[in-house]
């Protein structure tokens, strides 16, 4: 063997790589098995890192602790007048598993955007601000990549975060109150094991009503390498457009608003089940995670990261 082919499968791995004339590799085939290689290292560093972290758990155990004290109240104060309080409060003594639907209800217009603007607003400030993000550039996976991993981790985070208000809330309910058949919003009734389904549901709707705000926090992240700026930023629009779907003079514009669509799960109890806010909620948020995503590749590809 040359000592040519020798060099080129110490590059490639052990695999020879065909050579031009001038000597230089034509193809490389093991260079994007290692980069997706590295990508899949790369996200599941990402995920074990979120997820280890004490603030993440902290955040978790906050919102946990909703439901908590939702059924808890509920449970020593005498009954809840029709009426009075958030939806669904009124029919949590008789079924247990509107725990779950109420704490998802409270959560919405602050802890949960909240929580997530925490997460996504960290992605790449936070690894600027420690000094860490130039070493994560130095491997194979590249810009890109690096950004959809770090946009993949607050994703992730956006799921797990409603799903641990709907099953500690059914059960906590389960543990406090009866569980029963649950009587829908159109009238119908269906089996417990089906409730569980539904509110499985409303977190999923959830979680794709906070895909547009995690997107949304990713860019703001790359404008800055202090992460708190970021985080403080993506709560405060999150604040701002709620504020702005509430202005009936500005109806014209709640239809594009991020969080025009968070408090629309309602269809998801009724029988059948009307997919249509989900569907629309879906194309708006896709249309965020598209418009915010490109903006937070455009800033990124051309960051000159010093730290």
């Amino acid at each position: 063997m040359s000592s040519k082919e020798s060099g080129s499968r110490e590059r490639t791995g052990g695999d020879t790589v065909p050579e031009d004339m001038a000597g230089n590799a034509a193809h490389r085939p093991a260079a994007a098995p290692a980069g997706r290689r590295w990508g899949r290292g790369l996200l599941a560093s990402e995920l074990g890192v979120l997820f280890r972290r004490r603030r993440t758990w902290a955040m978790l155990c906050a919102l946990a602790a909703i439901p908590i004290l939702i059924a808890v109240a509920v449970r020593v104060s005498s009954a809840v007048p029709p009426g009075r309080g958030p939806a669904f409060l009124d029919r949590i003594s008789q079924n247990g598993l509107f725990v779950g639907v109420t704490a998802m209800l409270v959560s919405v217009p602050l802890f949960l955007p909240l929580t997530v603007g925490v997460v996504a607003g960290d992605t790449v400030a936070g690894e600027a601000g420690m000094g860490t993000l130039r070493y994560l550039l130095v491997g194979p996976a590249g810009r890109v990549r690096l950004l959809l991993v770090k946009y993949a981790g607050a994703v992730a985070f956006a799921i797990t975060a409603p799903l641990v208000v709907a099953l500690v809330g059914a059960g906590i309910g389960a543990v406090l109150f009866p569980v029963g058949p649950v009587t829908l919003l159109s009238g119908d009734s269906i089996g417990a094991a089906e409730a569980l389904l539904r509110l499985l549901l409303i977190a999923s709707y959830l979680a794709v009503s906070l895909m547009g705000l995690s997107a949304i926090g990713l860019f703001m992240s790359t404008l800055t390498d202090v992460p708190v700026g970021a985080m403080a930023a993506t709560v405060v629009l999150s604040v701002v457009s709620q504020v702005l779907d509430a202005l009936p003079q500005l109806e014209w514009l709640h239809p594009w608003l991020f969080t025009h669509y968070w408090l629309d799960f309602a269809d998801l109890l009724r029988q059948p089940i009307a997919w249509d806010s989900f569907g629309t909620n879906l194309v708006l948020q896709g249309g965020y995670v598209a418009v915010f995503g490109a903006l937070a590749y455009g800033r990124f590809i051309t960051k000159d990261v010093l730290s």
